[in-house]
C-alpha cells in the first residue's frame, strides 16, 4: 500500500517533484565539481613540490643562512694562458657550490637517526660554468696623413706614429647547467626520484665512485645527447648511462653524477648541500622538524608544507579561490536549495491538506502520513542526487578535458636555503637571493568515490529535510480541515 500510494502520487506531481529534485541537484552538481576542482588543484600544488625536492621527501635540511655581510660567496673567476697561437680556443670552466654553503656529509648520519625519521640522503647540487672562445690579436695601422708629431719643442723627428688599433677582440660563449650529486645507493629519495628513466638504466648500488651520468631529456635533446655518449664536467669526462624525464614541470637538474664524484669535481670532500629526509609518520613532521632543529644546530629545515606556502601564481590564485570562495558558493547554494525543498514540500502538503484530513478520517494515523510525506521527500531526493551526480561528473569530465593550464611559481625568497631555492634541486641558496621558478601544470577535476558518497548523502539529507518540513506540517492536520475544505 505505502509503495502504490507513493508511485502514484509522485506522477500526479511529477512536475512539483522535478522541480525539487533539480534545485537538490544543482546544489550536489556543484559540490562534486568545486570537490574534483580543489582536488585536482592539490594534485598539481604536490606535482610542483614533487618536481623540486623528489617523490617521498616530507622536509629537507641546509646550512643556516650565513649572517649578514659575514664571509663571502665570491664571484665565479676565469683565468686563461697567454698563447702564441692567437687562433687557439681558450676553455675552461668553474664548478660551484649551489648556494656556497655546505654541510658535513656527516650530518645525513645524524639525522637519520633523530626520532620519526624513517629515511634521509644527503645529495650535493652544483652549478657548471663553462666558458670557450679566442682571442684574437688587433693590427696597428698608421694615420699616414697625420705624419708625425714633433718632441716637446714642436721640432721635427724623434715623435711617435699616429695611428689606430683595428681588428681583434675576443668572442667567448658561456654554457651554464646543473649538477646534481645523488647517493645511489640509495635512490628511493632526493630530487631523481621525480624523474622517470625513459632510456638507457638509472645507477647501480655499485657505481659510488664510477664516471657515469643519467641526463634529463630536455638538456640531452638540447645539447644532443644519447645513451653511450659522454659529458665533460671540469676536465673528466662522464659515459651518460640514462636519460631522465621530469614527470611534471622542469627537471631538478641538467646532469646527475654519483655523489662521490660530485664532492670530487667541486673540491667539496664529504660535503653536501641537502638532507633529503622522509618522516615515518606523516603526522608528525612538524614533531620530527623541532627535533632536527634543536638536536642539530647551524641547519635549516624546510618541509614541503613550508614550501607549498611560497607557492605563487595562477595556481595559487585559483587554489585559494576553489577552497574560499568555491566552498562557500556551494555550501550557500546546497543550503538554499534545502530550504527551498523544504517549502515546497510543506508547500504541497498545504495544498493537500483535504486529502490527507479525508485518510485521517479514514483510520490513517499521524504517523502513517508522515512517513508517506517522508517517503516521497526522501525519493526526491534521491532523484535530484542521480541528476547531480550526473551533472558533476559531467562538468568534472569537462574540466579534465580542457585542462587548463596553470602557472605555479615557487621560490623568489631572499635567502634562507630549503627546499626550493636557487634554481636547482632544493638547494636553496643561503645568504643569497634565490631565483624564482615557474612550472606550467595541466589542471584535471579528478573524481573520487568520497566525493560520490558525500553525494549520495546529501541528496538523502536533502530529502529527509524536505520530508520534515512536510511531515511537521502534516502531521497537524486533523480530519475536520478536509470537511471545511469539501464545504
Amino acid at each position: 500500500m505505502f509503495f502504490t500510494y507513493l508511485r502514484r502520487e509522485l506522477r500526479r506531481r511529477r512536475k512539483a517533484a522535478l522541480v525539487v529534485a533539480s534545485g537538490l541537484a544543482l546544489g550536489i552538481a556543484l559540490v562534486i565539481i568545486v570537490s574534483s576542482v580543489s582536488s585536482g588543484m592539490s594534485k598539481a600544488q604536490d606535482k610542483v613540490l614533487e618536481s623540486l625536492y623528489g617523490l617521498g621527501t616530507d622536509m629537507t635540511v641546509t646550512k643556516a643562512a650565513a649572517a649578514q655581510g659575514s664571509g663571502g660567496t665570491g664571484r665565479p673567476r676565469f683565468e686563461f694562458d697567454a698563447q702564441d697561437d692567437e687562433d687557439a680556443t681558450q676553455s675552461t670552466d668553474r664548478v660551484m657550490v649551489q648556494g656556497f654553503q655546505t654541510l658535513a656529509a656527516g650530518i645525513v648520519g645524524k639525522v637519520g637517526k633523530q626520532d620519526g625519521v624513517a629515511d634521509a640522503v644527503g645529495g650535493l647540487s652544483l652549478t657548471v660554468m663553462k666558458v670557450d672562445g679566442q682571442f684574437q690579436r688587433g693590427e696597428f695601422k698608421q694615420d699616414e696623413s697625420s705624419g708625425t708629431q714633433g718632441g716637446p719643442g714642436g721640432g721635427q723627428g724623434g715623435g711617435q706614429p699616429q695611428g689606430r688599433v683595428e681588428g681583434g677582440g675576443a668572442s667567448f660563449d658561456v654554457n651554464s647547467f646543473t649538477v646534481y650529486g645523488t647517493d645511489v645507493t640509495q635512490q628511493d629519495l632526493g630530487p631523481l626520484t621525480s624523474s622517470t628513466i625513459t632510456g638507457g638504466r638509472t645507477f647501480k648500488a655499485a657505481e659510488t665512485d664510477a664516471e657515469v651520468a643519467v641526463v634529463d631529456a630536455a638538456y640531452a635533446k638540447e645539447k644532443e645527447l644519447a645513451v653511450d655518449e659522454t659529458v665533460t664536467i671540469s676536465g673528466t669526462t662522464y659515459t651518460i648511462v640514462g636519460i631522465a624525464t621530469a614527470d611534471s614541470g622542469d627537471a631538478s637538474a641538467n646532469v646527475y653524477i654519483p655523489l662521490k664524484q660530485a664532492q670530487t669535481v667541486a673540491d667539496s670532500k664529504d660535503k653536501v648541500t641537502t638532507v633529503y629526509v622522509k618522516a615515518a609518520d606523516s603526522q608528525q613532521i612538524d614533531t620530527v622538524k623541532a627535533a632536527i632543529q634543536k638536536n642539530i644546530s647551524g641547519t635549516t629545515v624546510t618541509t614541503s608544507a613550508d614550501l607549498a606556502e611560497t607557492v605563487s601564481g595562477s595556481l595559487s590564485t585559483a587554489s585559494d579561490l576553489a577552497s574560499s570562495v568555491g566552498k562557500w558558493l556551494s555550501l550557500a547554494v546546497l543550503t538554499a536549495a534545502f530550504l527551498v525543498a523544504g517549502l515546497l514540500t510543506s508547500s504541497a502538503v498545504s495544498r493537500r491538506v483535504r486529502e490527507f484530513g479525508t485518510l485521517k478520517a479514514l483510520g490513517w494515523k499521524s504517523g502513517r502520513v508522515t512517513r508517506q510525506v517522508v517517503g516521497e521527500a526522501l525519493v526526491n531526493g534521491l532523484m535530484g542526487g542521480v541528476l547531480g551526480i550526473a551533472i558533476g561528473l559531467a562538468g568534472a569530465y569537462a574540466v579534465t578535458a580542457v585542462s587548463p593550464t596553470l602557472t605555479a611559481q615557487l621560490g623568489a625568497t631572499g635567502g634562507g636555503g630549503g627546499m626550493g631555492g636557487g634554481g636547482g634541486p632544493m638547494g636553496g641558496g643561503p645568504g643569497r637571493q634565490t631565483a624564482a621558478r615557474t612550472l606550467d601544470i595541466a589542471l584535471t577535476a579528478p573524481v573520487s568515490l568520497t566525493t560520490i558518497l558525500v553525494a549520495v548523502g546529501l541528496a538523502v539529507a536533502g530529502g529527509l529535510v524536505a520530508g520534515a518540513f512536510g511531515g511537521w506540517r502534516a502531521s497537524r492536520l486533523r480530519p475536520a480541515d478536509a470537511l471545511r475544505r469539501v464545504a
